[in-house]
């Protein structure tokens, strides 16, 4: 399998697809890279290199005990950038792989860096507090960690169901989807589970969104029910210099992986991509 060495010895394994301008896409929690693999095939049957790397802890990278933070998770994206030699990519992520792709050009700058996608994405702060009356309070994520410890596995499978907003009435969602989100989950670590709440619970980006200089793209459903969107992609649009926001309509937060959905965002990205 082809895997990137981190500067602390942990394996991160990655998919590499296509020939061309390089497009890395970050994933969110807690998945891994075969999140993306309608991206990833949309990208490279364009004429790009698409390359989709899972999160130590995650997928088939090295199950740690420790890291899940996000100055190392951005720390291990530049292995990989570096590593590959990649230049004048685009940065795509999902989730709280926004915060990865927020924190890397937070730390590592834009030198690499072409352009920015973030999807359902949780930056500039997920927390509610008095300063941010929008975020999401501090039980939820509480809950979440003690749901992940009780029982995981039916955890994952009662999660799918607001992750991709499969409670609304007329949705698209497939039992498909649910299954592969499931599967995926369950090849976390529990203790990257519950770790990887504090990360993208009270971490603020704020500063890092204050650092992009690329052409930046934002993609949030506003049904997104895991993060809010009117806590981190209308905050992050006032933010980011030369920032787009799309919202799409009864889109929810795993967007990227339901029909109809997925191909508005495929589609979207292709004529970003071409900008």
């Amino acid at each position: 399998m082809p895997t990137c060495t981190t500067r602390d010895g942990v394996e991160i394994f990655y998919m590499d697809w296509g020939h061309g301008q390089p497009v890395v896409f970050s994933h969110g929690w807690p998945l891994n890279g075969d999140a993306w693999q309608d991206q990833l095939k949309a990208v490279a049957d364009a004429g790009y290199r698409g390359i989709a790397h899972d999160r130590r802890g995650h997928g088939r990278s090295t199950p740690v005990w420790g890291g899940y933070d996000f100055d190392t998770f951005a720390d291990d994206l530049n292995d990989l950038i570096t590593t590959l030699d990649l230049r004048d990519v685009t940065l795509v992520a999902h989730s709280m792989g926004g915060g990865e792709l927020a924190r890397y050009i937070g730390r590592h700058g834009t030198g690499r860096i072409r352009s920015a996608v973030l999807l359902s994405a949780v930056p500039p702060l997920m927390l509610k507090s008095a300063a941010n009356p929008e975020g999401v309070p501090d039980e939820v994520f509480q809950q979440l960690k003690q749901g992940i410890l009780a029982e995981r596995s039916q955890f994952w499978k009662d999660t799918s169901e607001g992750f991709f907003s499969a409670n609304r009435p007329g949705n698209k969602v497939t039992q498909g989807n649910r299954d592969a989100f499931w599967h995926m989950a369950m090849a976390e670590t529990i203790e990257g589970g519950v770790k990887c709440v504090d990360a993208f619970a009270y971490t603020d980006f704020t500063d890092d969104l204050k650092q992009f200089d690329v052409p930046t793209l934002i993609v949030h459903g506003d049904d997104d029910q895991v993060v809010p969107i009117d806590a981190t992609a209308r905050k992050s649009v006032n933010i980011i210099p030369d920032a787009e926001l799309k919202v799409y309509e009864g889109g929810s937060h795993g967007l990227a992986m339901v029909p109809g959905y997925k191909e508005r965002f495929n589609a979207d990205l292709l004529e970003f991509l071409r900008r």
